[in-house]
């Protein structure tokens, strides 16, 4: 029997919600990216994000933020879940895809990683 992650179904409906009434495409692919089984979601390690991360960005990770590696830029990530050690070395720039939605329901600016 498989269990259901409510917050996860709450955050996917109202991802696709927010892509209808806003007309930004972006909210319906993390949504798609969401509903994917998690072995498929993304898992993305700070090396990475410090690589590809432009200083000042803002990175939505749809699945999990890794631990691995420091982030030497300042980027404000946002993210599906993270890592007890990613949580520890990201601090205040870490927040939820929820949040990120409310600070910018237009989705301008901001960068997909994985």
């Amino acid at each position: 029997m498989q269990k259901k992650n409510q917050h996860l179904g709450a955050l996917i409906t109202t991802l696709k919600r927010q892509a209808i009434e806003k007309q930004r495409p972006l909210w319906k692919r993390i949504a798609s990216d969401l509903e994917k089984p998690s072995r498929q979601r993304r898992a993305v390690n700070l090396w990475k994000l410090d690589k590809f991360a432009k200083d000042g960005e803002i990175v939505i990770v749809p699945g999990k933020v890794l631990g691995d590696g420091v982030l030497t830029k300042k980027v404000t990530v946002a993210a599906f879940s993270y890592s007890a050690e990613a949580r520890k070395k990201l601090d205040k720039n870490a927040i939820t895809i929820s949040e990120l939605l409310k600070k910018q329901p237009d989705g301008k600016g901001i960068r997909i990683m994985g």
